[in-house]
């Protein structure tokens, strides 16, 4: 069975929720799982897994897949982190300097992709940092 989608209305309550304050659980969580939705549709594929703990991962971006164990391509990151690189509150080449990402592979590089467009997205232009 397929997972539920979350829908854009949904998607973006929880993002700007998530991003105005300090977030209750569930509605991190359905911004992280937005985000991710998003950066899957926008990059489909099964050559990079990006993980979100607790919160979620999905396969993205088009080239060779892998079918068992550890993915070769792999990004990590908290949900702050995800949600800030995501938006463009931060640059994904600052994050990745200051530890707050952890990627593996040759196709692990998403800055290419982010800040995501979303619906209810400001700018595709990372706006600034967050604190290492």
């Amino acid at each position: 069975m397929a997972k539920a989608r979350i829908t854009d209305d949904a998607g973006r309550e929880a993002v700007e929720r998530a991003l105005a304050t300090v977030a209750d659980r569930e509605t991190e969580a359905t911004a992280v799982r937005y985000l991710l939705q998003v950066l899957a549709d926008g990059a489909p594929g099964n050559s990079v897994e990006v993980r979100v703990p607790p919160f979620g991962a999905v396969q993205c971006i088009e080239g060779p897949g892998h079918t068992r164990g550890t993915p070769p391509n792999v990004v990590e990151t908290d949900a702050l982190t995800w949600l800030a690189i995501a938006t463009g509150g931060t640059a994904w080449n600052h994050a990745l300097e200051h530890g707050r990402i952890a990627a593996s592979g040759s196709r692990a590089d998403l800055s290419a992709y982010l800040p995501l467009l979303w619906d209810g997205a400001d700018t595709p232009e990372a706006s600034g940092t967050i604190e290492a």
